[in-house]
């Protein structure tokens, strides 16, 4: 079952839905420390649950978690704890031209952590030669690319065709889909006239309000690398900020977390042998990896993904195969002081607090 939760998982996030993984460990129902069960919410459904199917507590934490990105430990009792854990989709920017601006607007974005996809109906500029740094390049004319990509929440937009040539053809199908962003490059004198346009056609104030054009954070930019700056620099503000658009007010900012696909995928495998989830639940001072970081230990040997290596990471994985001895949970602190730090050749010298589990496909 737990396996399958993982596998729903993967689904939600490639359809662009957000998610929370709450593991609930609740020793009173069994009287030792090896009970522990996870339900799995996506953005939507969590709105829709009933507060009774949590403690009310770990329900508000949940919807925060969610909000902020930030992976919450909630301890009740002695007894009775849970591991918040938010999963977001990974972000993907959709440049829609493969001109002049786009060719530093996709470097920029794939160094920012996006998936990038570029797409030009020109063979000459829709290529892996001109886009090594994109996931993907799509040669295929504008009107029939749609059914070749997803548009969803997680989804950025930008559009920069030709001479503006089919700017509108593109942003009416975009408009039709919930995106994370959409920009369109433009004068403000052209933008107007678009608005307008779409107006005249029936699009809503609030739908288009959302459009930002003329595209980019005004810094005065001229060149083709300058104005690039411009538009990844509005988009990294969409994924980080509540509120892109907001100039005025102190924004919250928004932990997008990061998903090692490798370790994701090996819990959706069947797999008959029993494995240790290690997930660091909490930092302080210098750390090589951050909160929400997981790898699995099986008892096999078998090692997938990190927590920072070394020593420290070694230590954990020597406990992880007791705890698959005994089929207990843990928490463990991991200290690496200045001192061990440094000897082990690491800059670093924090704290780590890591979830060990046992998991069984």
């Amino acid at each position: 079952m737990e396996g399958n939760i993982y596998k729903k998982l993967l689904e939600e996030l490639e359809l662009g839905n957000k998610a929370v993984m709450i593991t609930v460990m609740d020793d009173k129902e069994c009287g030792e420390k090896n009970c522990n069960r996870k339900i799995l919410y996506t953005e939507d459904n969590i709105a829709n649950s009933c507060i009774s199917d949590l403690n009310k507590v770990v329900y508000e934490k949940a919807k925060q978690s969610l909000e902020t990105g930030n992976l919450e430990f909630v301890q009740v009792n002695e007894t009775e704890s849970y591991l918040i854990e938010p999963y977001f989709p990974e972000p993907r920017l959709i440049v829609f031209g493969g001109g002049h601006i786009a060719k530093p607007l996709v470097e920029f974005g794939a160094r920012a952590g996006f998936l990038v996809t570029v797409i030009d109906d020109r063979p000459s500029f829709a290529n892996t030669a001109r886009f090594p740094g994109a996931e993907k390049v799509i040669c295929e004319s504008f009107d029939k690319c749609f059914d070749l990509i997803n548009l969803n929440r997680s989804t950025f937009v930008v559009i920069v065709t030709r001479g503006h040539r089919h700017d509108m053809e593109c942003l009416r199908e975009v408009l039709k889909h919930d995106t994370a962003y959409v920009g369109m490059i433009g004068s403000k004198r052209r933008v107007k006239g678009a608005m307008e346009q779409l107006v005249n056609e029936g699009y809503s104030k609030k739908k288009l309000d959302k459009v930002n054009a003329p595209i980019g954070i005004e810094i005065g930019a001229v060149t083709p690398d300058e104005i690039a700056f411009s538009i990844i620099a509005q988009v990294i503000k969409y994924r980080r900020l509540a509120d892109g658009k907001e100039e005025k007010k102190i924004l919250s900012k928004v932990n997008w977390p990061e998903i090692d696909r490798d370790v994701l995928m090996e819990l959706c495998e069947e797999d008959s042998l029993p494995k240790a989830i290690i997930t660091i639940i909490s930092t302080k001072g210098s750390v090589p990896r951050k909160a929400g970081a997981k790898m699995l230990v099986w008892s096999n040997g078998k090692v997938s993904g990190s927590i920072g290596g070394g020593c420290s990471e070694g230590e954990v994985i020597v406990k992880s195969r007791y705890l698959l001895r005994d089929r207990e949970y843990e928490v463990h602190r991991v200290d690496m002081t200045a001192e061990v730090a440094e000897e082990e050749g690491m800059v670093c010298g924090g704290i780590m607090d890591v979830f060990l589990e046992p998991f069984w496909n």
